[in-house]
């Protein structure tokens, strides 16, 4: 059983990591939510990834970003479009995560979040994205601090 939750696991971690690849995308070229699915859809990493996920990622923060944005607006010190795309989209990702899913603890979102971007964001951008999705985390799962 616990090998099983593993491979969920990493297979949402997955999942995160082309999420955030397919938000980067979108907020460079802007297009429907579908089309960005059929696009990753072929990548390399797809077999490894939990594609129900990504997909649900994909749909509900195209749909909401404006209020995801709204939500995050108190927490950073700058529009949400003037921040870097890799950590816009790592906060969009975990604003939806935290306040959309909540059988996923705040502490999986902030880790999975900072691990993105130490990987794939600018040399701090990491910092920021934690302080951001720490602050939000206290805001939003107050039941889970």
């Amino acid at each position: 059983m616990s090998g099983r939750i593993e491979r969920s696991s990493g297979a949402r971690t997955v999942a995160r990591k082309l999420a955030l690849q397919a938000l980067y995308r979108w907020q460079l070229n802007a297009c429907e939510w579908q089309d960005l699915v059929s696009e990753f859809a072929t990548d390399a990493d797809m077999p490894r990834a939990d594609a129900d996920y990504f997909q649900g990622l994909i749909a509900a923060i195209t749909r909401s970003h404006a209020e995801l944005d709204a939500a995050l607006a108190p927490l950073i010190d700058r529009d949400p479009a003037q921040l870097d795309p890799v950590e816009h989209a790592l906060l969009l990702i975990g604003s939806y995560e935290l306040q959309h899913r909540p059988e996923v603890p705040f502490r999986v979102v902030i880790n999975e979040a900072v691990t993105l971007a130490r990987r794939f964001g600018a040399t701090d951008g990491h910092k920021f994205v934690n302080g951001v999705l720490d602050r939000a985390a206290r805001l939003w799962r107050v039941e889970e601090h």
